[in-house]
């Protein structure tokens, strides 16, 4: 079944958006002695799977354009959070990887994101969260 016509008070976008900045505000909250800014967590948050990450591949997963990535990788490499290095067969490539401290870092953070979630969703359906992810796949793919 299509949705009918967004109604303003009711906009997906401007509800994701002020769930964006709760979210933010929340895990610097729990995060404070970690003293990172809410760009280096989404950073260490997005390669706390272990994969190193060219730094355009890194700016699209986090959803910054790569020059502008570039001050955060500055200061999360200065922590020794991250390494810079080269990708191999593509020597002009340069390819983000974490640390022993920026894996410990990232745990941390892939944690506290975990917990938030949990206590958020506790008392919604399964349905209402495949219902959610229905929603922001739709988006995801609009943006594609």
């Amino acid at each position: 079944m299509k949705s009918e016509s967004v109604v303003p008070e009711r906009s997906v976008l401007l509800t994701l958006q002020r769930a964006t900045h709760a979210t933010l505000q929340l895990i610097a909250a729990e995060l404070v002695d970690l003293d990172l800014t809410a760009s280096e967590i989404n950073a260490l948050a997005n390669l706390a799977d272990g994969q190193g990450r060219t730094v355009s591949q890194l700016g699209a997963a986090v959803g910054s354009r790569p020059t502008t990535l570039t001050s955060v990788l500055d200061r999360l490499e200065r922590r020794g959070h991250i390494t810079r290095g080269t990708r191999a067969g593509d020597r002009r490539s340069v390819l983000i990887e974490l640390t022993e401290s920026g894996r410990a870092t990232a745990a941390l953070i892939r944690q506290a994101l975990a917990d938030l979630e949990n206590r958020a969703l506790a008392g919604l359906s399964a349905e209402a969260v495949a219902g959610f992810h229905a929603v922001m796949d739709a988006l995801i793919e609009e943006g594609a």
